[in-house]
């Protein structure tokens, strides 16, 4: 009976793993991919022309093809040296982040209404410099999410933050915190409006996380983020062995969004 009873054990693991292996399969696809552009500039000239690139050429072109949801934000405080914009960018799959750019080559009204940016000179490009982070989307937070204010979109405030891990390991703990800790979840408790929270899966400063809440003020940043630090859930997550130092560089920034972006 024993040696009878195998090929049913077999079976039985076989149809087990075949349908764990596709629950990950459809968790994984379900997961966005972020892509954050950050366009270094100088000057009010490049500035307006970036501005004319997202709004008339880019983000139409990502809405045509499939791309919803593009955030176009300005730091509250730029530096006058290096000024920036930040473009959110969500993709529902790894091949779409991947092609897109390259397919918009293929819009003939792209290429036209984006041709200041597409063929600007070596001696005159709209930008300085650019940058790229890709991102994945945390399992707790697979997709992102439109936040919903109140304020006139001119005022409301949009809060990056960063943070970096002094290993891979510590990276996992605090990503761990975020999602089987239910950090996110208090979050929600007190209305950040987060765009999104994902691990950085490639970028210039790693291992790292980052995520998006929005604010109707600056005020309303300041006393959200009180009452979470306030909060009896958050203290006694924090005081967990296995969330110690898991953050060794956390940074802030305010965004605004620009008229056109559609957050």
């Amino acid at each position: 009976m024993r040696y009878k009873s195998c090929p049913i054990v077999l079976i039985a693991l076989f149809v087990f793993t075949t349908c764990f292996c596709f629950a990950m399969r459809a968790q994984a696809a379900s997961q966005y991919y972020y892509q954050i552009k950050i366009y270094h500039f100088k000057t009010a000239a490049q500035e307006r022309r970036l501005d004319a690139y997202f709004e008339s050429a880019y983000l139409p072109a990502l809405h045509k093809a499939g791309v919803k949801n593009v955030g176009v934000f300005k730091v509250l405080k730029q530096d006058s040296l290096d000024k920036k914009v930040y473009v959110f960018i969500p993709y529902k799959t790894w091949d779409a982040l991947e092609n897109t750019d390259h397919k918009l080559l293929s819009d003939e009204t792209y290429l036209k209404a984006g041709e200041d940016y597409l063929n600007a000179p070596y001696n005159d490009p709209c930008y300085t410099r650019m940058e790229t982070i890709v991102l994945r989307a945390f399992p707790k937070a697979p997709e992102p999410n439109i936040p919903d204010l109140t304020a006139k979109k001119v005022d409301r405030i949009y809060e990056l933050r960063s943070y970096e891990s002094a290993t891979e390991k510590y990276n996992a703990s605090k990503v761990k915190m975020f999602n089987t800790g239910d950090e996110i979840g208090i979050f929600k408790g007190y209305n950040f409006n987060a765009v999104f929270y994902a691990e950085v899966i490639a970028g210039s400063h790693m291992p790292n996380l980052m995520y998006m809440t929005t604010f109707n003020s600056l005020q309303d940043n300041k006393d959200k983020w009180k009452k979470f630090f306030d909060d009896e859930r958050f203290k006694a997550l924090g005081k967990m062995p296995e969330y110690q130092k898991n953050v060794s560089k956390a940074e802030s920034l305010f965004l605004y969004p620009t008229d056109y972006s559609d957050y």
